[in-house]
């Protein structure tokens, strides 16, 4: 029960992180920086938008991606406030439904593809805006990215063991 729980929270809490990373993503845009100015602080601040990190845009590019951002703001509908509500009331009854959960955890698992899904077009043509070298500095930053989580991953990985194996030796 306490892993149906955390699974329904954890997804509640992507559902708000989410929703309100696309809305940074559609402010930001609108706050980027002058002509020659990198991307950093702007749209790049944003987790879910490290694509275009380090990035020199020209002002059409900008104008662009700002038109593409707002376009999505209208065309997305909003996060249902009552289902997560619904959702919250589920966690708290006092006895707890375990297929009334899982039905709701996943409708907002739905919605939540969907944004993504939508995101990821977005970006896509956002992507198709850039120049080839614009494009190839991209692809580096990712692969630098890439790389690191790689690292950070097998750290994770590896340390359970060096702490299973302490625990051994000391015993």
């Amino acid at each position: 029960m306490r892993k149906v729980t955390a699974v329904v929270i954890a997804s509640a809490s992507v559902v708000f992180s989410y929703s309100s990373a696309w809305a940074a993503d559609v402010t930001t845009i609108d706050g980027m920086h002058p002509p020659g100015e990198s991307m950093t602080g702007s749209i790049a601040q944003n987790p879910q938008s490290h694509m275009f990190d380090g990035i020199k845009l020209s002002e059409q590019q900008r104008q662009q991606m700002r038109d593409l951002m707002q376009q999505t703001q209208h065309e997305r509908p909003p996060v249902n406030v009552k289902d997560l509500e619904t959702l919250h009331n589920l966690v708290i009854a006092e006895k707890f439904n375990e297929t009334a959960v899982k039905a709701q955890a996943e409708k907002l698992a739905q919605e939540q593809v969907a944004r993504q899904v939508e995101m990821a077009r977005i970006r896509n043509q956002m992507y198709h805006l850039l120049t080839p070298q614009q494009q190839a500095v991209l692809q580096q930053k990712h692969e630098q990215r890439m790389s690191e989580l790689r690292r950070l991953t097998n750290l994770q990985q590896v340390q359970p063991l060096h702490e299973a194996s302490s625990a051994d030796s000391n015993q």
